[in-house]
């Protein structure tokens, strides 16, 4: 009987030993596992940050004028995207004619309290390329200014990608059309967009080297 004990003991003592051990190793295999398929999920799935940043990049201005625009201040992209339109084209020296062409036709507070508009503002340049004694005629003309300026404005954000074949109502009741690609983009086929997807408190301004004179 001694002998049966003594055997019966020696078992138990056993499998208490082994049964920790067992556990262990199948605790480490399914945690294993679980590591396994959280790395292939993680890898599966595009990080928010990359997704992110593919977005950012459609966002941002294009074209040749935009090294010209202030790194900072009002007159960089982001003082201008705080500020409404029209007070943001004045915060930039390369728009200046227009904004005094704006104020002559009694348009700020106009630009300024519309909601998800897209302007075409002509620089300084487009504005040149006008011979003197005419730009200055329709300057004083109050009626043939507001129409011009109008002209340039359309009542609904207009993208980047929108840009490549368009017509587009103004708020001159006229049309207006877009064509191109990349960053490559012409407006009523005459006026080059050379700053694009510059973003205000309440626009989208595309930055062209013509002025949009009314079709005859």
């Amino acid at each position: 009987m001694s002998t049966l004990r003594f055997r019966r003991a020696a078992l138990a003592v056993t499998a208490a030993a082994i049964l920790p051990i067992a556990l262990a190793a199948c605790s480490s295999d399914m945690d294993s596992k679980d590591k396994a398929s959280d790395t292939s999920s993680t890898a599966s799935k595009p990080s928010k940050e990359s997704a992110g940043s593919s977005m950012d990049n459609m966002a941002k201005p294009f074209g040749p004028a935009c090294s010209t625009v202030p790194k900072d201040g009002k007159g960089s992209f982001d003082g201008m995207a705080k500020a409404p339109v029209a007070t943001a084209a004045s915060n930039n020296p390369a728009l200046s004619t227009l904004v005094t062409a704006v104020k002559k036709a009694g348009l700020v507070d106009t630009l300024n309290s519309a909601q998800n508009i897209t302007v075409f503002a002509p620089t300084n340049d487009a504005f040149g390329k006008i011979p003197k004694a005419q730009l200055d005629k329709v300057l004083a003309d109050k009626k043939t200014l507001t129409k011009i300026l109008t002209g340039h404005v359309v009542g609904a954000k207009i993208s980047p990608d929108k840009l490549a074949d368009g017509s587009f109502d103004t708020l001159a009741k006229s049309k207006l059309t877009a064509s191109g690609s990349g960053e490559s983009y012409m407006v009523d086929d005459s006026a080059k967009v050379v700053c694009g997807n510059v973003q205000t408190a309440n626009a989208t301004v595309h930055i062209i080297d013509t002025v949009l004179l009314p079709k005859k």
